[in-house]
């Protein structure tokens, strides 16, 4: 499920309005929380907190009620509010209106201004988080395409079940539902040979059987570079790595029979796997921006680097914001203690040129920022 991509970011950057509004919740995906609608309430809570501070900005009450519709129909979708993930991100003017169901944990926060805040959104659009998922049983066989925030299935016509069977020669499913059944405990003996010659054969059809898996996914892996994690029982894995020819497999295996797990399920299970892979070029740019000694520049500096597209990465206190002006002509930046009329994100304005221009954005801890000393430091391409 594709929940949010660079085409969609850029259609949230080109919008420009006099009152642009974003509001981003966290919700939960079940439970008591879910079944008393906690998430709803939030969102009319905010929504009413928004539509006061338009009021004392003096916006038109009709441009309010129009900005102000589709949030209160939404309200009102109970079949939407049963089905949340992490957070919610919602961008309204009075001619726009997008939602997303995010699996990231936000800060419950409103911004008005003329553009939308798209800080929080950053960690979805970094490029390391790519990865596959092979769900493997006996009976059944799946790939997914993911990243750290999303998960699809992909359709590979060399796993489907008849082209599997052409190639191992058998009704494989039915023998490894057979083969099940009669050897429970019996996976001791496809590890270590020690059962007869039938326990031999059912050894290689399962070879054989795996072997016909990885040419299959060779269609879509051949070019590819990203991880590749499975999904399966852990005496199978074994098995299925040592006739695995992807260079990028992962050797630790996400445990349990993947039919147990729903696709989510899955793709949580994935991430924890993967944490380390996925924090790699974060931590790569972190320790090059170390070696440079890139310390001392300050936002005044790094804007206009931004605009002049000199900044590889740029590393953002997630918790903190810098509020101020950017004068694009000149390249003049403000700084001011608060939001105020015409006074605007900085680290907002920033991310969103870096992702516009193909450069990398990290929300970070204030106690992990490469530089403390300032709220927003920057890795240069030059």
């Amino acid at each position: 499920m594709s929940l949010i991509n660079e085409k969609d970011l850029e259609q949230l950057t080109n919008v420009k309005d006099t009152t642009c509004v974003s509001i981003f919740i966290p919700t939960q995906r079940a439970g008591k929380e879910v079944l008393e609608e906690k998430n709803k309430t939030h969102l009319k809570s905010l929504w009413e907190e928004v539509a006061t501070k338009l009021k004392e900005k003096a916006v038109p009450e009709g441009k309010i009620e129009k900005i102000g519709e589709p949030i209160k129909a939404l309200l009102n979708e109970k079949s939407f509010w049963r089905h949340q993930s992490d957070g919610l991100a919602i961008f309204a003017a009075e001619d726009f209106f997008e939602k997303y169901t995010l699996p990231v944990n936000f800060d419950a926060h409103t911004y008005i201004s003329e553009e939308f805040y798209i800080k929080p959104l950053v960690p979805m659009f970094n490029e390391d988080s790519r990865f596959y998922v092979l769900a493997l049983q006996l009976e059944d066989v799946a790939l997914y395409e993911a990243t750290r925030y999303s998960i699809g299935k992909v359709v590979v016509d060399d796993l489907v079940p008849s082209k599997l069977e052409e190639r191992v020669g058998f009704d494989y499913k039915q023998k490894h539902l057979d083969f099940k059944t009669q050897n429970s405990g019996g996976e001791n003996t496809i590890f270590h040979g020690h059962g007869g010659t039938s326990d031999e054969v059912r050894k290689e059809e399962i070879n054989k059987y795996f072997r016909a898996i990885d040419k299959g996914l060779e269609t879509v892996l051949n070019s590819e570079s990203v991880p590749l994690v499975v999904a399966t029982q852990d005496y199978l894995f074994p098995i299925y790595e040592k006739v695995n020819t992807y260079k990028h497999l992962i050797k630790t295996v996400i445990p349990g029979n993947p039919s147990e797990s729903d696709m989510l399920g899955l793709h949580e299970k994935a991430v924890q796997v993967l944490e380390p892979e996925l924090e790699k070029i974060k931590k790569e740019r972190i320790k090059k921006f170390n070696e440079l000694n890139n310390t001392g520049a300050s936002v005044t500096d790094i804007l206009p680097a931004i605009q002049q597209g000199k900044v590889d990465s740029l590393f953002l206190e997630n918790r903190s914001e810098i509020w101020g002006t950017y004068n694009s002509d000149n390249m003049n930046v403000t700084i001011d203690d608060a939001q105020q009329e015409g006074i605007y994100s900085l680290m907002n304005w920033g991310a969103r040129e870096v992702l516009k221009q193909g450069g990398h954005v990290f929300l970070i801890p204030e106690a992990q920022m490469p530089d403390k000393n300032s709220k927003m430091n920057a890795l240069y391409r030059f």
